[in-house]
């Protein structure tokens, strides 16, 4: 597990890196255009290659070194951070730039993405995994906790370029540190047959492999619909924060502050406790959690609400991934890791570029109208949302929530949703040295 800590502890130093600059470029393109599409097509752009790519990504981790994968994602990252700063220094950046460069970085960060996940069984021990997931959780929160107040505070002293190059130190450091520490290479478990595979039918196995298991097919629909409603609630947190607080970045970094906090505590818990025996409760309570915590959320239209139902949602979150990323864990054997987590994540992005695609339309010309003093919806919910700016962004973030409430309770009326774990052995695989 040693090696492993001094990943995720350069990961962590790097995520708070990169929580920084995405802090510092929400708030430049929501300065520039004042629209919430414009946030959210940053984000679909970043996803989009995700998407396409992710088969092809899937073989490569399997078949090729995960930690050259891993240094030449976050080579990429770094040239596109420094292609922003290069266009902002000299006056050129402009909103579709951002586009381009989430396109490039999207595509590079998939194959880092799933060389590091497929890579944990190859660092931690079984009796680990629920603990390993709960670390990933707590570097995303503890960066949650770090980067967007310290941004939000630099920005007025470094500006837009100071940030970036934090950024850019980070990922260089999250280098050097996959570059010195040894990660080894799984044990082939697959007939010669199945290796020497048709490209076609190579990338078709994730596919396959899912859809032959009712249990991981069911766990990962009920994911994807899931993420879809928290994505959506997601690509309007900025904007919906920002239009009610007059574009106060102070505000909205306390806020992010307050979810790594949540996210923090959440996951320290899950890494003492181990999560329930059942891991299929925490992943259904965790959803349940979350979506109540968001409804109390979106109904508030003060900071002294905001705060503790932020914390309070994001407890929930290390709960629901720290249970659902061991089930996939333990289910799937290490040299076949790359191709089903891509399958995996290729679904969870589609519901996250979904989401992007359609929260902005929905947000600037469907509810943000409906909620102005005149508004068909004003009338139906201006008493506990209010009106006018910002209040159509919150009722569409609060039906996200329900939705997301909805979902975590319905899980439980599928039996092969609820004996996942029961229906599936554990692997056995032994990982080369």
């Amino acid at each position: 597990m040693r090696a492993f800590i001094i990943i995720w502890l350069s990961q962590f130093i790097s995520a708070n890196g990169s929580r920084m600059s995405g802090f510092a470029i929400s708030i430049w393109a929501w300065e520039q255009t004042g629209q919430v599409t414009a946030l959210t097509l940053i984000a679909f752009f970043s996803l989009l290659p995700g998407i396409l790519i992710a088969p092809i990504a899937g073989m490569m981790v399997d078949r090729y070194s995960r930690k050259q994968m891993m240094i030449v994602g976050d080579i990429a990252a770094i040239l596109v951070t420094l292609m922003i700063l290069l266009l902002y220094l000299t006056d050129n950046l402009q909103i579709w730039h951002l586009y381009v460069a989430s396109i490039i970085e999207g595509t590079f960060s998939q194959f880092q993405e799933l060389a590091y996940s497929a890579s944990i069984t190859l660092l931690v021990s079984k009796q680990h995994y629920t603990r390993a997931s709960s670390m990933e959780f707590l570097s995303l929160y503890g960066a949650l906790m770090i980067a967007p107040p310290l941004a939000g505070s630099l920005y007025a002293i470094i500006g837009f370029p100071g940030i970036v190059l934090i950024d850019v130190v980070t990922f260089f450091l999250a280098i050097l540190t996959v570059i010195c520490v040894h990660i080894p290479q799984p044990a082939v478990t697959q007939s010669p047959q199945v290796q020497t595979a048709t490209i076609f039918s190579q990338l078709q196995f994730g596919f396959r492999y899912v859809t032959a298991r009712p249990g991981l097919l069911a766990l990962l629909t009920a994911i994807a619909w899931f993420n879809l409603a928290l994505y959506l609630s997601d690509a309007i947190y900025y904007p919906m924060i920002l239009s009610r607080t007059e574009n106060n970045a102070i505000v909205l970094g306390s806020l992010m502050a307050a979810a790594g906090v949540g996210g923090v505590i959440g996951a320290s818990f899950m890494s003492i406790w181990g999560g329930s025996s059942r891991r299929i409760h925490g992943v259904l309570g965790g959803m349940i959690g979350v979506g109540l915590n968001k409804i109390i959320f979106g109904s508030g239209q003060t900071v002294w609400l905001w705060i503790p139902a932020q914390v309070c949602a994001s407890f929930c979150f290390p709960i629901f991934g720290g249970s659902e990323q061991p089930i996939w864990l333990s289910k799937v054997t290490p040299d076949l890791q790359g191709r089903v987590f891509a399958t995996n994540q290729m679904v969870q992005k589609m519901s996250l570029a979904i989401a992007f695609l359609v929260a902005g339309p929905l947000a600037d010309y469907v509810f943000e109208p409906a909620m102005q003093p005149a508004g068909h919806l004003a009338p139906i919910f201006g008493g506990f949302l209010g009106t006018g700016k910002g209040a159509g962004i919150a009722l569409l973030y609060v039906l996200c929530a329900i939705c997301m409430v909805l979902i975590g309770v319905g899980g439980y009326a599928f039996p092969a949703l609820r004996n996942v774990e029961h229906s599936l052995p554990d692997h056995t695989a032994n990982l080369s040295p």
